[in-house]
């Protein structure tokens, strides 16, 4: 066995056999329902941030052992079938093969292209730039992470495609990455833009009568954890990608009028991205605004589809999400979760007098419950504590709540975030790339950005 297939394996299985080892001799106030759920929970995570196996398989075997040894009823392992997320991936796979049977994502690829090509001229960097800038600023338009990289990865491929980054290029790569990255990490810090943010909102809100504000939550957060994050993505992905633009393949077509199919299609999207940008107005869900929009595409006689575009999609995405979603409810129902964020409380000492430390421990508590739990578990397993952390702090409960998003904007692992996923799937990119970017921005995050975050809360008077 290769040395680097070795020290992938090797991991995976020691902590499987030591996971297995508490389900079988669980410790005392370990309950079976928490023993049991902990070696499926460890190997499913292990082989996802290993990439030893394809992401949709490692899904399917989550559900085969969950379902097999009854580790939760069928309706909380397969939570992600029914859950919005997936009906929104399956509405952006639609999209996308929309966008390519029409030659709309070429057309709309060619206008940014061109307007890339006027400002970047042919710069390689900036045309990074240029990306993770858009996605940033659909951040403030478009209420669903999973939506912006429905909308920008296709676009950002027929760019790749114009600029001459054929696949397998480090430049494809970057912009995929670019496209990725730019309209989900630095989004956290803007309140709408993001499940966990959400579901934050909504748990302050329930839990404690605080209701967060937009200003206020963009002030404390966008600067260093939006601006700043940005501009260390386009570095890291310009450096850990090195590439230069190759000379432009074609000049996009200029006075050429759209076809009645390009037409239907680019209206629907403008729909769908009215009704995504007014959600706060009817209340209705991305997810069915992308499943409706998907449904008209698909409608016998559209033209919008190519026959048996059902057949062709990458359902390997749709289990992966539907696995990730799975494994997070099934540790939601087995009090995992709930039991990490208290064996981390018992471990970090909270004191009144040390801010720092308080700033620090909170952040590395949040971390530890987003690797088990992914990026939505964080407010959802974090937000009932938070009296009693203010408490042990003496923070303010609104600089508790406040404190979850230093964690779930700190992305340590691909498969802890669905939109990220989803991004690089449809990019058609395997997720070590990401592994890449994501330890690399974390490191930055938790040695510089969080340092100066710090300060900047002191400033404002949070802490």
């Amino acid at each position: 066995m290769p040395v680097s297939l070795l020290l992938r394996v090797l991991p995976v299985v020691v902590l499987t056999l030591v996971a297995l080892a508490v389900a079988v001799w669980p410790p005392a106030g370990l309950t079976p329902a928490t023993a049991h759920a902990l070696p499926l929970v460890i190997g499913a995570v292990a082989l996802w941030a290993t990439g030893l196996l394809p992401e949709y398989l490692t899904a399917l075997l989550f559900f085969l052992v969950a379902a097999l040894f009854a580790l939760a009823p069928p309706t909380v392992i397969f939570a992600g079938f029914s859950s919005t997320a997936f009906w929104l991936v399956f509405s952006g796979l639609v999209f996308g093969a929309a966008l390519r049977h029409t030659g709309l994502d070429q057309r709309l690829g060619g206008a940014l292209a061109a307007l890339l090509a006027r400002h970047c001229a042919g710069h390689y960097g900036r045309l990074i730039g240029g990306v993770v800038v858009a996605g940033v600023l659909l951040g403030f338009l478009v209420p669903s992470s999973l939506s912006r990289a429905v909308l920008l990865v296709p676009i950002v491929l027929a760019v790749a495609d114009r600029f001459g980054f054929e696949p397998g290029r480090r430049g494809r790569t970057g912009m995929v990455l670019a496209a990725a990255f730019g309209c989900h990490l630095p989004t956290f810090a803007i309140l709408p833009a993001n499940v966990p943010n959400l579901v934050l909102s909504g748990a302050a809100e329930t839990q404690y009568h605080y209701v967060l504000s937009y200003g206020s939550y963009l002030w404390l957060h966008f600067p260093l954890l939006g601006l700043l994050k940005a501009g260390v993505l386009i570095v890291l992905i310009v450096r850990l990608f090195p590439d230069h633009c190759p000379q432009q393949l074609d000049s996009p077509a200029r006075g050429m009028p759209l076809s009645a199919a390009e037409r239907r299609l680019l209206g629907l999207l403008l729909a769908s991205l009215a009704l995504w940008m007014s959600d706060f107005i009817h209340h209705i869900s991305p997810a069915w605004v992308g499943l409706g929009a998907a449904l008209i595409c698909l409608w016998p006689g559209s033209g919008l589809v190519p026959k048996g575009v059902v057949s062709q999609l990458n359902y390997g995405a749709l289990f992966f999400i539907a696995g990730i979603l799975g494994l997070g409810a099934v540790v939601a129902h087995s009090g995992l979760g709930r039991l990490i964020a208290d064996g981390v409380e018992h471990v970090i000492a909270f004191a009144p007098n040390q801010p720092a430390a308080n700033f620090a421990g909170l952040t590395a508590l949040g971390l530890a419950v987003a690797l088990v739990t992914t990026l939505p578990g964080v407010p959802a397993v974090l937000t009932p504590l938070a009296g009693r952390l203010a408490e042990l702090t003496g923070w303010s409960v609104e600089a508790m709540l406040m404190s979850q998003v230093l964690a779930f904007s700190t992305l340590l692992l691909p498969y802890q975030s669905a939109p990220l996923v989803v991004g690089m799937q449809l990019g058609g990119e395997r997720l070590g790339a990401a592994v890449r970017v994501t330890l690399s921005s974390a490191a930055i995050t938790l040695l510089l950005l969080l340092p100066l975050d710090y300060f900047w809360w002191r400033w404002l008077g949070w802490i």
